[in-house]
């Protein structure tokens, strides 16, 4: 598997060493919430497409049940789960992986 991270805060193991410069931290804060959003991104979308059509469905239909939107985004979540998991595992080990493989770097 190709290093996601070569080329950014991560320095893709050089062994030489990083400084702590704001311009590092920015950057490793930004590869942060980067991979946050994408690990939230289809559960999110998922939950927000069923629940637009689950709304749709109760104006036309005009039964206005409290509990009828809640069942479905869970099942369409734990479903995407199912599909998306192990992206999302797969992405979040190489994120780890990438930080604990060059912690000496940041640490010189």
């Amino acid at each position: 598997m190709p290093d996601l991270y070569i080329g950014s805060p991560f320095g893709g193991g050089t062994g030489r060493g990083v400084c702590m410069t704001t311009d590092f931290i920015i950057g490793f804060a930004k590869m942060a919430v980067e991979t946050t959003l994408l690990l939230a991104m289809p559960m999110l979308g998922l939950g927000m497409i069923v629940g637009l059509v689950v709304s749709i469905f109760q104006s036309v239909t005009q039964i206005q049940e409290m509990t009828l939107t809640f069942v479905p985004k869970i099942l369409a979540v734990m479903l995407g789960l199912l599909i998306f998991g192990p992206w999302m595992l797969n992405r979040l080990m190489s994120f780890t992986q990438g930080i604990f493989t060059n912690f000496p770097d940041y640490i010189r």
